[in-house]
């Protein structure tokens, strides 16, 4: 009798065959809605702001449009309801910015608000400093005068007829001192995310500005609704163009700001940005068209672990200047004009005339933002004077030159290129957004190969709750030639399915010569 010995299934044969890799590859075509947009011009700030700037972005290894765009924040918070701009008679600006930045989280976001809004809330802690006696005194004399108008007031009630007439005098006049003693409010530039009522109740009580910067951005979701059930914009809408806002307070009379000024320096996430648009309300309104967008390139994947540290000279002298100005427009009440020389308002006239054909509704490159487009103008009247300040920070009472303006414009320039691309971005399909999510961790990771399950690690779950989210875009990105499926190779017995896997595009793997 022959005895037959089974063999184990471990010892089938392990090594399958490998499949070729495709080799005639077609180029990958665009998925659209990838806009190129350019890097901020640092060189158009002042040489003080530039260098500091340059190096936060160094050391902090994040793009320099980030620092940059907040250093014209630090700006708008020093001078916003403080100066306000005229090109030429009958046009005048506030100065005031609202500026977003889209970078996705762990971007080092924080570090770079430190840096570059450091000197605002150094001035800000100084003020309160400053302020804390005239509060004190301020407090104990209502105090004082509410205790002697509560005597008054028995006085009169407890008084005989014959002098009942002149203790009710008396009692009156008390009641009405203790209504002239008014508390000072302790001082604020800067509020972090805050609601709309908070933010109208700060301009009321802080000369008709305050300043909301937020590195994490939430406050898109407070406008649009998230715990009052509605939209709130008036006072952001009205903040920015300087219009008369009523304030209303429980069990106070309502407070009139006259040129209400606010700065707006947000950084939000990609998502958050592509949910905008979807609010009607923000778009209807104009809110968005007020706003100077920046989509800087991530620098998560190439930073250094040791940058080289910038001098601290530079920024010591950041820190001085920014203070310096803070402080000498902060007692200002009527705001400071800053004229434009004629043949600054000459150079405005032609960015006016370029502007104006890309507006058209028909014909026009820019009909589509034509809400955005049609405040480029204001912004570099705005971004002009903020550089006029920080160019002559002794000096500063002159008109607006060329030189300034044309720095202006290349800023804006570089705005206006950001805009097109974040509202490409808030209008995109959400598949292709998808597939811009999987193709960006493709080009930095260059794999060869890669299986859907080590796709799925990479991603955020927000974003691909379950691998089977990943599908459809992949489906796209295969039908537009970025990768190609891997045939699935025979399975040599039960057991679980192997994850599917994809080749990518050659020109997204360079280290592989094959």
């Amino acid at each position: 009798m022959t005895t037959t010995t089974a063999r184990p299934l471990h010892s089938v044969p392990t090594t399958p065959t490998p499949t070729p890799a495709p080799v005639d590859w077609d180029p990958p075509m665009a998925l659209g809605s990838a806009r190129p947009v350019p890097t901020f011009p640092v060189d158009a700030l002042p040489d003080w702001i530039a260098a500091h700037v340059a190096g936060v972005a160094e050391l902090t290894q994040t793009p320099a449009d980030l620092a940059g765009c907040l250093a014209l924040v630090a700006l708008s918070t020093a001078a916003g309801g403080r100066v306000r701009v005229q090109v030429r008679p009958g046009w005048d600006e506030p100065v005031n910015l609202y500026s977003v930045v889209v970078l996705p989280p762990a971007s080092r976001k924080s570090a770079v608000f430190k840096a570059m809004t450091r000197p605002i809330r150094l001035v800000e802690k100084e003020m309160r400093d400053q302020a804390k006696v005239a509060i004190e005194s301020a407090r104990l004399s209502r105090r004082a005068a509410e205790e002697f108008a509560q005597r008054a007031e028995k006085s009169a009630l407890s008084a005989d007829p014959s002098e009942r007439d002149s203790a009710l005098e008396a009692a009156v006049n008390a009641a009405m001192q203790v209504d002239q003693i008014s508390t000072p409010t302790e001082p604020r530039l800067i509020a972090d995310d805050a609601t709309p009522e908070v933010v109208a109740t700060l301009l009321a009580d802080h000369g008709g500005r305050i300043a909301v910067l937020s590195a994490e951005g939430g406050l898109f979701g407070t406008m649009a609704g998230r715990y009052s059930g509605s939209p709130n914009l008036d006072v952001f809408l009205k903040g920015h163009a300087g219009d008369l806002h009523m304030v209303d307070r429980q069990g106070r009379s309502a407070t009139a700001v006259e040129e209400p000024a606010i700065t707006l320096g947000l950084t939000i996430q990609p998502s958050v940005l592509e949910g905008l648009a979807r609010n009607e309300t923000m778009r209807g309104t104009g809110l968005l068209a007020r706003i100077m967008y920046s989509l800087p390139v991530n620098t998560v994947g190439s930073r250094l672990s040791r940058p080289t540290a910038p001098d601290a000279g530079i920024a010591d002298t950041y820190s001085t200047r920014i203070q310096a100005l803070v402080r000498e427009l902060a007692d200002w009440t009527d705001p400071a004009v800053l004229p434009f020389t004629p043949a600054a308002d000459d150079a405005m006239a032609d960015l006016q005339d370029e502007i104006e054909p890309r507006l058209h509704p028909v014909t026009g490159s820019w009909a589509h933002l034509g809400d955005w487009g049609g405040k480029q103008a204001g912004l570099t009247a705005r971004i002009a004077a903020l550089l006029h300040l920080a160019n002559n920070p002794d000096n500063w009472a002159g008109a607006i030159t060329t030189d300034t303006f044309t720095n202006a414009r290349t800023i804006t320039d570089y705005a206006a290129a950001h805009a097109l691309a974040a509202f490409d971005r808030m209008a995109s399909d959400p598949l292709i957004d998808d597939a811009n999510t999987v193709l960006t961790w493709i080009t930095r990771t260059q794999p060869t190969t890669f299986t859907v399950r080590e796709l799925f690690t990479a991603q955020s779950r927000n974003r691909f709750p379950k691998v089977a989210d990943l599908t459809p875009a992949l489906d796209l990105l295969e039908q537009h030639g970025h990768i190609h499926l891997v045939p699935p190779p025979e399975r040599p017995g039960p057991g679980r399915k192997p994850s599917p896997k994809y080749y990518t595009h050659p020109t997204y793997r360079p280290h592989d010569h094959r």
